[in-house]
């Protein structure tokens, strides 16, 4: 790490106070002191990539040795820079969202590629292991989801504008990861092939009764009506979504065929031959992983098969980012596949096929972020610059996760029975397919009737 010994001096006269205030003016002892703690702490960690940070003094330091990606922040205030290295995976999205951290060259994709790509030696850090060890006691508190707290962690954020999720998702409101199987796909393309891929995976007859449990705005469960001939009840906890979807139904004149319901999956009765859940699963918490699957258990018949897309983290188990966790999903969780794995075995179902998705979430975010940025200005106009701010982190953080990060997203088929689907995956042939109508007494063959041959 070098630095400069100039100082520079266009800093704001309101900036000169914070830092005289808390930590005397340049070139004082308390200043010295934190930049050979900016030193020691940043110059550790960037290994990937070259940051050029500027402190609250006006010294500018360099950390790094690539050329790129480079980027080059400012750090405003003392308290903002002595939090940031306190704790940098809460403080850096919260100095950024308050103006504190701003970019001067480069952009807040590329800061987020330095920080996830030289993720491994910030979580060795001793400062990130203590809060690391706090966070996974208490993640059971954190992710304790009784009905009432799931509501109104819902509502935190699928009951905003319905404006702002038209600003950037694709017209058919797929609020999760796309399948970009050959890579340039549209964004539209992409959610379609995903909920073809969905289709196929359920092994759907026309009339069957499908439950999709946390059916967003309703896209999904009018596909599989519509292409499919299915029968669908869709819940979630979110007034708008379940607004939007009722209305989308009508419009489409499926009511018949796709009903609506503001319900926690919990209440729900009934058995059904198919159920899928698509990011949804992430909101459960890992207190609640086994009755999910229990439930699941429940409302499946004898013959019948569920799939669930969600993220999870190919490490394992962790707890959840802490500003993710306050400012943008709170009671959310990303599981370890061994924690899923693990509720689906105590509820004595059959997983019948796993499919990780590995680029794709990364490629989803990408094109979110672009059509945010494109709306920018709407999105302002709907909340203020400190929300713009704070949604750009979320979709950029994330995007950055997934590409140099340990998230991913699953896909794992499950079953009551271990003959209620092909014993090869040749039924899914071609995600630009239309769905597979699938007939059991074709392929099962039980064990008994194989064994009595």
């Amino acid at each position: 790490m070098t630095y400069d010994a100039t100082f520079i001096s266009d800093a704001s006269s309101a900036m000169q106070d914070d830092v005289r205030r808390i930590s005397g003016r340049p070139g004082s002892m308390a200043s010295t002191a934190a930049r050979k703690l900016l030193t020691v702490f940043f110059g550790r960690l960037v290994t990937t990539g070259r940051l050029t940070l500027i402190d609250p003094w006006g010294y500018v330091h360099h950390f790094g040795q690539a050329e790129t990606p480079h980027v080059t922040v400012r750090i405003s205030t003392a308290t903002a820079l002595y939090r940031i290295v306190l704790r940098p995976d809460f403080y850096v999205g919260e100095a950024y969202m308050d103006g504190a951290l701003s970019i001067e060259e480069g952009g807040l994709r590329e800061l987020l590629y330095i920080c996830t790509s030289n993720q491994d030696a910030l979580n060795n850090h001793p400062l990130a292991l203590a809060f690391g060890r706090v966070s996974k006691a208490l993640r059971k508190l954190h992710q304790f989801n009784p009905q009432g707290r799931s509501r109104s962690n819902v509502a935190h954020h699928y009951d905003l504008s319905a404006t702002l999720y038209d600003l950037f998702l694709d017209e058919d409101r797929q609020y999760s990861c796309a399948y970009f199987a050959d890579g340039d796909e549209t964004l539209e393309e992409a959610q379609h092939k995903k909920k073809q891929l969905i289709a196929s995976k359920l092994l759907l007859k026309p009339g069957q009764r499908v439950l999709d449990i946390g059916c967003g705005w309703g896209g999904l469960a009018l596909h599989l009506a519509r292409s499919a001939g299915a029968d669908v009840t869709g819940i979630t906890l979110s007034q708008e979504q379940l607004t939007v979807a009722q209305e989308r139904a009508a419009t489409a004149e499926l009511s018949g065929h796709a009903r609506f319901l503001l319900r926690d999956y919990r209440n729900e009765d009934g058995t059904y031959d198919r159920l899928v859940s698509v990011g949804m699963f992430e909101h459960v918490g890992v207190n609640h992983h086994r009755r999910f699957f229990e439930k699941c258990r429940d409302l499946l018949k004898p013959e019948g098969v569920g799939l669930l897309h969600a993220i999870g983290r190919m490490a394992p188990p962790d707890s959840t980012n802490p500003w993710l966790r306050k400012y943008i999903f709170p009671g959310g969780y990303c599981p370890a596949l061994s924690e899923v794995l693990g509720a689906i075995e105590h509820a004595g179902l059959w997983v019948t096929d796993i499919e990780i998705l590995r680029p794709h979430y990364a490629e989803t975010l990408s094109h979110w972020w672009d059509r945010f940025q494109a709306n920018r200005d709407a999105i302002k106009a709907l909340y203020d610059e400190r929300f713009c701010r704070m949604w750009e982190f979320y979709l950029a953080s994330c995007e950055m996760s997934f590409r140099t990060g340990p998230m991913m997203v699953f896909q794992i088929q499950f079953a009551r029975h271990r003959d209620a689907v092909p014993r090869s995956r040749s039924y899914l042939g071609d995600a630009n397919a239309a769905p597979v109508v699938y007939t059991a007494e074709k392929h099962a063959t039980s064990d008994y009737r194989r064994i009595a041959q």
